[in-house]
């Protein structure tokens, strides 16, 4: 018993982490997006390239969320991050309509991800 609850509470903390590094990657995304923008364009090939290294941890949170005994709801929401990064933020740079809604899903995903480490904690205590 007490493997398991140390097990799942392994699994929280790690959950936590993920999170955290996801929040700041974000902050991190729009920063360098603000220095192609105000600065100098070749910052874009940062924008672009950086986020490979940040848009699958959704994906090891929704393993660590099942690990971690985190309630559905936690579940969606993660699932919801991952939807909201990679096929949405691709959609929205690929048909120019749609560009517009890129810069309002990073303020989602900033939300979210602070909701999901809210809620988390308060399950972790």
């Amino acid at each position: 018993m007490s493997n398991l609850n140390s097990r799942v509470q392994y699994s929280r903390l790690v959950f936590l982490v993920l999170a955290w590094i996801f929040t700041v990657s974000i902050v991190v995304q729009t920063f360098i997006a603000g220095l192609a923008i105000f600065t100098n364009y070749s910052y874009w090939t940062y924008h672009t390239t950086f986020v490979v290294w940040f848009q699958f941890i959704p994906i090891l949170m929704l393993v660590l969320s099942f690990t971690g005994q985190f309630p559905k709801s936690i579940r969606w929401q993660v699932s919801g991050l991952f939807l909201l990064i990679v096929p949405l933020q691709y959609i929205t740079i690929n048909i120019p309509s749609l560009g517009a809604t890129h810069p309002v899903i990073a303020l989602v995903l900033f939300w979210l991800v602070l909701n999901v480490i809210k809620k988390a904690r308060r399950i972790q205590k």
